[in-house]
């Protein structure tokens, strides 16, 4: 599926959810790879949602297995991925809104000197994570809910990188972005794939996803529908393969051996 080692960082293979009578997901199968940028699309009920769930410990698969780096692992919660070197950022960035940006970096690791916190130590860290990322956040003493939504993407992003993952996840991380604050995003994006982060992006924008992602899954009705390499296939192609004009080969004939009960 694209991959470029012979190990892939993240591999998920013939994964399904069901959720009561709703089955999220049939026999999803994904690889990432470090160094590589993914973006996962599919219309609304496709099933992205979910499969960031599963790959981010937050729910578990009923069947199939997820590989990590060449190993099978569980995940029965959040910690169990983070651990492992998976960081997960969603659309509402789960920033405290009360505190500053220094403070919501190091919320719940929180760097102490004595008795107390070591407050210079990490406003010093957080100007050199932010500098290095060449991310433009003027005020870090002030309440996070006072900076514009790209600053606060920004300090999302870098609360992520904290813990220096392999894997970052971007849950739809351009939606409330302007033009210029979804420039600045692409070259964070180019900056992780050249540090060697594997990066999975869950997008609707096609426009996003051909300026900065190296493949492209599609999920349709829960199932894979396509994998595309971005630099050779077209919008077109890959808004067909959404909307489901043109149905992936596999995908027509498990769900037609389903109805007939094989």
């Amino acid at each position: 599926m694209g991959h470029v080692s012979d190990t892939p960082l993240l591999s998920l293979r013939a994964v399904s959810k069901r959720y009561g009578a709703v089955q999220a997901l049939s026999d999803v199968a994904l690889e990432i790879d470090s160094g590589q940028v993914i973006a996962l699309m599919g219309d609304n009920g496709a099933g992205k949602s979910t499969l960031v769930k599963l790959i981010a410990g937050v729910d578990r698969a009923d069947e199939g297995a997820i590989e990590w780096e060449g190993r099978r692992v569980e995940f029965t919660r959040p910690h169990d991925a983070q651990a492992l070197g998976i960081a997960t950022v969603y659309q509402d960035l789960a920033l405290c809104h009360a505190l500053d940006a220094v403070g919501n970096l190091f919320l719940g690791r929180e760097l102490r000197r004595g008795l107390g916190l070591d407050e210079l130590e990490m406003e010093r860290r957080a100007h050199e994570l932010l500098d290095a990322l060449s991310l433009q956040v003027p005020r870090l003493r002030v309440p996070v809910s006072t900076l514009s939504v790209g600053q606060r993407q920004a300090i999302a992003i870098s609360r992520a990188l904290l813990a220096e993952p392999k894997l970052v996840l971007l849950d739809e991380p351009t939606a409330a972005l302007g033009i210029r604050q979804t420039a600045q995003f692409f070259d964070l994006v180019e900056q992780l794939r050249d540090r060697g982060l594997g990066v999975l992006l869950v997008s609707h924008n096609l426009g996003d996803v051909k300026a900065v992602a190296d493949w492209v899954a599609v999920l349709r009705h829960g199932r894979n529908n396509g994998f595309y390499d971005v630099s050779t296939t077209s919008q077109e192609q890959i808004l067909s393969s959404i909307i489901g004009t043109t149905e992936n080969a596999v995908s027509m004939r498990a769900a037609e051996a389903e109805e007939a009960g094989w």
